[in-house]
């Protein structure tokens, strides 16, 4: 195949009024939804809401895989969540459900065989059945405690076979059930985080300047009596664009940076024969290891800097952070 190769302006037409076909489609499945957020929706909720075990949501096929992405949905914003595969329950995984969950079921159709097999068990367990299914008058919407209708009037497939509409549907109505939850829940950006630490949010919240900060050896510091040429040398070992001055008793006096250097160089100074001390930035800006490092971020933006000395509450130096730390830490 010739990878430079590209369709004709006809064929590119075509295949752009497709595309754009499946998107009305589907919109069209989502906005119908509106008028199906009813109390069937709140009861499904207030049963979500007041669980006191996990919610388990079962489908097979596609609503499977929709079904594992709102198990996800729920588990990250504060609704405990696991999917739970129907053929592999009737084969043992059954016993994951305890009588204190809350059962989801997704299936289009209401009749996946896989799922009926179960439901007498999940039955006698006794716990909320909730049901999103496409026909209201299956045997899986009539024999759940709710059941909300996702059905769509057509699938986006020209053939109206492949799962396209339906499946947005029920994925649409799955968010919505679970941000319903996280408002009710008053789940915050700092919870958010604690289950994504992982992420780009989590570590904007979760990680402390104490986490990525240079420590001991690392540190570029001199004394305050050391020339200046030795503070360079430090500057250039460090490779912080900076370096601390310190006390006899290790706490913070100044520092000395590159913007320092330039301004040493303007005054004509001799950098052989003068102290750090005598060109030293004073009253420098400084942070403690428990700020946030987002909020360390910000100090330096604010600042126009971009390194960052971290003292205690004695003011003794105890870490250095530079824009690269944040950057390679991904708060940048």
């Amino acid at each position: 195949m010739n990878r430079q190769s590209k369709p004709s302006s006809e064929e590119a037409q075509r295949l752009q009024q497709l595309g754009m076909a499946v998107i009305r489609n589907e919109a069209a499945a989502v906005e119908a939804l509106l008028g199906r957020v009813n109390e069937e929706f709140a009861r499904a909720c207030y049963f979500l809401l007041h669980c006191e075990g996990r919610i388990v949501v079962i489908g097979m096929g596609k609503s499977g895989h929709i079904g594992g992405k709102i198990a996800a949905t729920l588990a990250s914003t504060g609704s405990p969540a696991f999917f739970v595969h129907p053929g592999e329950a009737s084969h043992g995984d059954l016993g994951m459900i305890i009588s204190k969950d809350v059962v989801l079921a997704l299936s289009n159709s209401g009749e996946t065989r896989e799922i009926l097999t179960i439901l007498p068990l999940i039955k006698r367990l006794n716990v909320p059945l909730i049901a999103l299914t496409g026909n209201p008058s299956s045997n899986l919407a009539r024999e759940s405690d709710v059941h909300i209708d996702v059905s769509v009037e057509q699938e986006a497939c020209p053939l109206n076979l492949a799962p396209t509409s339906s499946t947005t549907a029920a994925l649409a109505m799955g968010d919505a059930m679970a941000i319903a939850l996280l408002e009710s829940r008053g789940f915050t950006e700092q919870d958010f985080a604690r289950s994504h630490p992982g992420g780009t949010l989590g570590r904007r919240l979760l990680l402390h300047l104490g986490d990525i900060m240079h420590r001991d050896g690392d540190i570029p510091m001199v004394r305050e009596e050391a020339s200046l040429r030795d503070a360079l040398m430090e500057m250039t070992r460090k490779g912080l664009g900076m370096t601390t001055v310190v006390d006899a008793a290790g706490r913070l006096i100044g520092v000395y940076t590159d913007g320092d250097l330039r301004r040493t160089l303007d005054r004509g100074l001799n950098i052989h024969a003068c102290q750090v001390h005598e060109v030293m930035t004073r009253n420098c800006v400084t942070a403690r290891a428990e700020l946030l490092a987002a909020e360390g971020l910000q100090l330096m933006d604010a600042h126009k800097i971009s390194a960052l000395p971290i003292i205690d509450h004695e003011q003794r130096l105890v870490g250095a952070v530079n824009m690269h730390d944040l950057l390679r830490a991904g708060v940048v």
